[in-house]
């Protein structure tokens, strides 16, 4: 049995605690005794408290403040709204946490699928912290780092949906202190897995450093977590493998009820001559020879030859393997007569030492290519190591037609991101948007699949990356490619509360409902003439009054508190329109 030394330094501290307690309770009471025992207590508290975990110094930021001395509320730009049909989605500017507490008004429990690519914290000019880059000689970088994190990542938990996911880009520098955190915010149940993504060579300023004896760095890392295990239907993904493995060498066919093997070679011998005459005039260019058991690895590289494999020709090419299954004695006795048999979905045989063996079909190992293409390929499953990246790093600073430094991932990695996660009438959030780069691939899965995903992204303003990169690469790739696809644009501003009673402010914070009301059902009220809102008492009896002027409207956005009559109700009822109250909880907690 171990011996817990932590917890007996724990217990022999809180003992002598304790003495001191007793002391302090037996001696004539006054203010400074009762101060003296309420430092006791927060002394036993905070050593009774967290015992195994991520432990780091804890920073405020400057947005701390701010957010506590002013309600942040959301300003249409209305001269950036784009209007293409389709799903309508948000961009929103300003500090990320700011949009996280609006976002948990309006989307607790309803996002889909979260991606972010937050400060990989390098030291090197990519992770502002209250206006200062956080630099390799800070002290406490990490904490800095892991506070930022920390405050997001909580509120990211309480947006997913029960069957929600999140993604977390990383490199290897806070790869370890992220999976630590998550795994308290998330719960380490519900972590999924770490991938590693090839995202470079070693080749250029690499191979020296190679050369050198450097381990160079070729990839990157993606944390995934669940909000809650369940029973969601994820996508297989497929990587696309040499044409030809020469495991599969056997060719088996049915001939009077029986199974009849041959090799590969010696059936296209004798009965396609020409595929054969083709494999023969290739082998030299493979440096490859047709020996009679198999056709080596590259053959297959003509139209014909793949014709001949992927077509229906692989429903009778298998892989002879070693049998994974337990057969009952019956079929084991049948099989030890020499045959070919089928049992199950498997073909089985014996060989004459006696071993069981199974063959493993061609056509089970087709697919279609992840990536768009229709080609017809042999493919193997993906698992954690997402190989071959790198050659979209190639040319991710032409996506979207938008300079960016640092940061841009691919689409076809996002896509593949979104794909697995088979949500295809999702809400995806970004909260670090970057140049973008998520809504693109939302744009473009959905044009490409028929699906109707929706995105919100956030992301600050510094060097106008908002408006210059975010927002102008997806004006450029709706526009380009005739996505129909719609895109509102809000700004955050903040509204003063501090020395405030609600009253005092409550009218403001009305004028700003609409944005959240709009941002929650992904509506316009400006061009959408099938719904309508009233906020107060004066805008209902406007309405009312000129409800002829609406004759699309099918939904009315009704204030919580603004009072109908029953005359009211009457008429909008005669005209099919359906009230919706707007909820309370947007400002809710700032009344109390």
């Amino acid at each position: 049995m171990s011996t817990n030394i932590s917890k007996q330094k724990r217990d022999a501290l809180l003992d002598k605690i304790n003495q001191i307690k007793n002391y302090i309770s037996a001696a004539p009471q006054d203010e400074n005794t009762a101060n003296l025992l309420a430092y006791i207590g927060e002394l036993t508290k905070e050593i009774n408290g967290k015992k195994y975990g991520l432990v780091f110094e804890e920073h405020r930021e400057k947005i701390d403040e701010l957010l506590e001395e002013n309600a942040p509320v959301l300003v249409e730009q209305e001269d950036l709204f784009i209007d293409n049909g389709g799903e309508m989605n948000f961009l929103i500017e300003g500090d990320n946490l700011a949009a996280l507490k609006l976002l948990e008004k309006t989307h607790k429990g309803k996002i889909d699928v979260i991606y972010i690519d937050p400060p990989y914290n390098t030291g090197d000019e990519d992770f502002i912290y209250d206006d200062n880059y956080v630099d390799k000689e800070d002290v406490f970088r990490h904490s800095k780092w892991l506070s930022f994190m920390e405050k997001r990542l909580k509120i990211a938990r309480k947006l997913l949906s029960n069957d929600g996911i999140i993604f977390i880009s990383i490199s290897d520098i806070e790869v370890s202190q992220l999976r630590l955190i998550c795994d308290e915010i998330f719960l380490q149940e519900n972590w999924i897995a770490t991938l590693a993504i090839e995202m470079s060579k070693t080749q250029g300023m690499k191979v020296k450093a190679a050369q050198d004896g450097q381990i160079v760095k070729n990839h990157e890392y993606i944390l995934i977590y669940q909000s809650h295990q369940n029973d969601s239907k994820r996508l297989p993904l497929y990587d696309k493998t040499e044409p030809w493995d020469d495991h599969f060498n056997c060719f088996i066919f049915k001939q009077d009820n029986s199974f009849i093997k041959t090799s590969i070679t010696e059936y296209i011998q004798s009965n396609y001559k020409a595929i054969y005459e083709e494999f023969d005039s290739y082998k030299l260019l493979n440096k490859g020879k047709i020996d009679g058991n198999a056709i080596s690895k590259g053959i297959i590289i003509s139209d014909n030859i793949k014709n001949f494999f992927y077509g229906e020709n692989a429903s009778f090419i298998y892989q002879e393997m070693a049998c994974s299954i337990k057969v009952p004695e019956e079929i084991e006795g049948e099989l030890k007569e020499g045959k070919i048999i089928s049992y199950d979905k498997y073909l089985l045989t014996m060989t004459s030492g006696g071993k069981l063996r199974q063959y493993r079909n061609l056509k089970e190992n087709l697919h279609f290519s992840n990536d768009y293409i229709s080609e017809y390929c042999r493919t193997t499953i993906r698992g954690a190591l997402w190989k071959g990246f790198y050659s979209d790093m190639m040319n991710v600073q032409k996506e979207g037609n938008v300079d960016f430094k640092n940061g841009k991932k691919p689409i076809r990695l996002m896509q593949q991101l979104l794909m697995w996660a088979n949500k295809p009438n999702s809400t995806v959030l970004d909260f670090f948007a970057g140049s973008g780069s998520t809504g693109h691939s939302v744009l473009d899965l959905n044009s490409k699949q028929n699906q109707k995903q929706k995105f919100i992204l956030c992301t600050n303003n510094e060097n106008q990356i908002c408006e210059k990169s975010t927002y102008q690469r997806l004006k450029n790739v709706i526009e380009k490619d005739k996505y129909p696809a719609s895109l509102k644009y809000f700004k955050i501003d903040y509204l003063p509360i501090k020395d405030k009673m609600y009253y005092e402010y409550a009218d403001e914070l009305l004028e700003h409902v609409k944005e959240l009301v709009e941002l929650e059902n992904a509506i316009d009220f400006n061009t959408n003439k099938s719904v309508a809102i009233v906020l107060d008492d004066d805008e209902l009896d406007d309405f009312v009054e000129n409800i002829a002027g609406y004759p699309e409207c099918k939904t009315l956005y009704m204030g919580h508190d603004v009072l109908t009559s029953y005359q009211q109700e009457q008429t909008i009822k005669a005209h099919g329109i359906t009230i919706n109250t707007v909820p309370d909880y947007y400002y809710r907690d700032l009344a109390n």
